[in-house]
């Protein structure tokens, strides 16, 4: 039993971090809060510093607890320090935009640190249960922040909107999980996939466990915000505090992937050549209408919302990949690169929103194009910044964006499915008009407001600086991030 609260401690070090800053900020009387914003940043520290522990400790071998409801593997810790570095760079980001709107409450640390500990439980699960937990605690966290800024009308129809298809979405894959727990008995994610290799050779079994499957399926695409369960994202994305909206397109993201990979790879891997097809709609749907339609956007909010439905399209070619025809070859390179993918991913959009929130400041919302017209002219580091973003988005060599969508396509053509990265490749050059079209009113177009931008907060501006030049460093260097996405699949 010690042992099992001993590969938890991570956990348990945000859990009880989480009680004692809301203990602690009933006493902070500062609007600016630094003493809670400083024990936040403090806990995510010390959340690192146990997850590292645990990962050393266990020399990179799997370690079960709980009744083997919880798993800690290399791929748990690999994402778990990137939830805390994601999650961190949030609060750098979005302090002085909270402190202008008010909106620098007790209550927003604590859900974000509660929301990470959902996703936490997302990475670590080995259970339908867990999975479960994890996915509602992340979920009923995020409603509320969405709805944080309570004067908003937007605000809040964008929380009502997300919670209204978060709760159907969740329904879908807990009926998803019922059923399969009907055909197999058991809940243990390893149980089941000992189970679906025995009763996917009966063709009756067969056809319940595919029942289940699909709304399985449909749960994770709601949660990765796939095509056509991407609705919410637009209006969520728009309509939330851009500090919230910061938060929900990075961090979770890692935890949905985490989730995919549970579910379908280590518990339903030998219905592959079915969820295979299903996911290769989703992707081909998801850049499909992700990247047509961004085009059409003015407000760069709503087009960040449909570009990453476009990109998590293109990382579930790298989950499709895996598997070919039963042969495992191909799986460590494919799922290395779609967790490679998903990590670029995250650094990319934490830089692209983290820029909104820059050029933001009291009674000004950085929300559209016209807002980023002759940047050059008034900052051209910030607006050099911006070009490395849009650029490694768009997968322009030599930023990192352009090797993690090489690698993925990679893994595609060496799966055998040629038409499928030939249309990833003709929609990415569609996607890429809408970015390089930033890029052109920063520099080309003459600036709305002429006055040079407002000193921003030191830290912001290294983090921001460091944010952009990561994408291009990363591009030139990007074997050992890629190498350590490989061992962490290896050790699955």
């Amino acid at each position: 039993m010690m042992l099992d609260f001993i590969v938890v401690l991570p956990e348990l070090v945000l859990l009880f971090g989480a009680c004692a800053l809301m203990l602690v900020d009933l006493y902070v009387k500062s609007e600016q809060r630094r003493v809670s914003l400083a024990m936040a940043q403090a806990v995510l520290l010390l959340a690192a510093v146990a997850t590292l522990l645990v990962l050393l400790g266990s020399g990179g071998e799997l370690i079960y607890a709980f009744g083997k409801l919880y798993v800690a593997d290399v791929m748990a810790h690999l994402l778990k320090l990137s939830a805390y570095a994601a999650v961190s760079m949030v609060l750098v980001y979005s302090r002085q935009y909270l402190i202008d709107r008010d909106l620098m409450t007790g209550e927003f640390l604590t859900l974000l640190l509660f929301a990470l500990l959902g996703m936490m439980v997302m990475m670590s699960a080995n259970s339908f249960l867990t999975v479960y937990l994890g996915l509602e605690l992340l979920s009923l966290c995020l409603y509320a922040m969405v709805a944080l800024n309570r004067d908003s009308a937007t605000a809040t129809e964008a929380a009502m909107k997300y919670f209204v298809l978060g709760a159907l979405a969740s329904g879908m894959l807990l009926y998803g999980m019922s059923m399969l727990y009907g055909a197999t008995g058991s809940l243990n994610i390893n149980e089941v996939a000992k189970q679906v290799a025995i009763l996917s050779k009966d063709s009756t079994q067969h056809a319940f466990l595919i029942f289940g499957l699909v709304f399985v399926v449909c749960g994770i695409a709601f949660k990765l915000g796939l095509a056509p369960f991407h609705m919410w994202i637009p209006d969520v994305y728009q309509g939330a505090p851009t500090a919230v909206t910061l938060l929900i397109g990075t961090a979770p993201k890692l935890a949905a992937f985490a989730m995919a990979m549970r579910l379908l790879v280590n518990g339903l891997l030998d219905l592959a050549h079915d969820w295979q097809q299903m996911l290769a709609i989703l992707a081909v749907l998801s850049m499909a209408i992700g990247n047509i339609t961004a085009i059409a956007q003015s407000n760069l909010k709503r087009m960040l919302a449909y570009s990453t439905i476009a990109h998590m399209g293109f990382m579930l070619l790298g989950l499709l990949s895996g598997v070919v025809g039963g042969n495992w070859r191909n799986a460590p390179d494919a799922y290395g690169a779609a967790m490679f993918y998903t990590i670029v991913y995250v650094l990319m959009s934490l830089g692209s929103f983290g820029v909104l929130l820059f050029l933001s400041h009291k009674g000004f919302e950085c929300e559209k194009l016209e807002d980023l017209k002759g940047l050059n002219r008034r900052n051209p580091w910030y607006a050099f910044i911006v070009l490395l973003l849009m650029f490694s988005l768009a997968g322009v060599p030599p930023t990192v964006g352009f090797y993690a969508k090489l690698a993925v396509l990679s893994a595609v053509v060496n799966a055998g499915m040629l038409w499928l990265a030939v249309v990833a490749v003709l929609l990415s050059l569609i996607g890429a008009y809408y970015y390089l079209r930033i890029v052109k009113l920063m520099y080309f177009d003459e600036p709305s407001d002429a006055t040079p931008l407002a000193e921003r907060p030191r830290a912001v501006r290294l983090l921001l600086s460091a944010n952009g030049l990561a994408l291009l460093v990363l591009g030139i260097l990007p074997q050992p991030l890629m190498a350590i996405c490989v061992f962490a699949i290896h050790k699955l």
